[in-house]
């Protein structure tokens, strides 16, 4: 039987630090130069982050962070692109995180979204 200290983890760098809530880290490997659409293990990042998001509030009794979904959002993270048929938004709204889609709205890119934001620049 291998030693559990030897298995090896399926996590790229940046998943594991998403894994882990690792911000300090997560935010050091983006700013590095990795893609903020990763995908392993059939997540992107940002599908990841939900998943852990929820998971740790869910576990701790303690209330939902969107600390890691805010860091990859600011890094462009897709909050659309699909794996195997879903995306992160879709997640978010499965798992009721509404910080996370109230950020994901906020950091949307759709035409509609930027005729809005750019509405309201003309505005000021």
């Amino acid at each position: 039987m291998e030693d559990a200290l030897t298995l090896k983890s399926p996590w790229t760098p940046a998943h594991q630090a998403v894994e882990l809530s690792e911000h300090a880290t997560l935010t050091r490997i983006l700013d590095e130069g990795v893609d903020a659409d990763e995908v392993c293990c059939q997540m992107t990042l940002l599908m990841h982050a939900i998943d852990t998001e929820v998971d740790v509030a869910n576990q701790s009794g303690e209330p939902i962070d969107s600390a890691l979904t805010a860091i990859l959002l600011a890094y462009g993270a897709d909050p659309h692109l699909a794996v195997n048929g879903e995306a992160a938004y879709d997640w978010a709204r499965k798992h009721r995180h509404d910080m996370a889609i109230r950020l994901m709205d906020r950091f949307s890119t759709g035409p509609t979204k930027l005729k809005v934001r750019f509405r309201r620049i003309r505005r000021w």
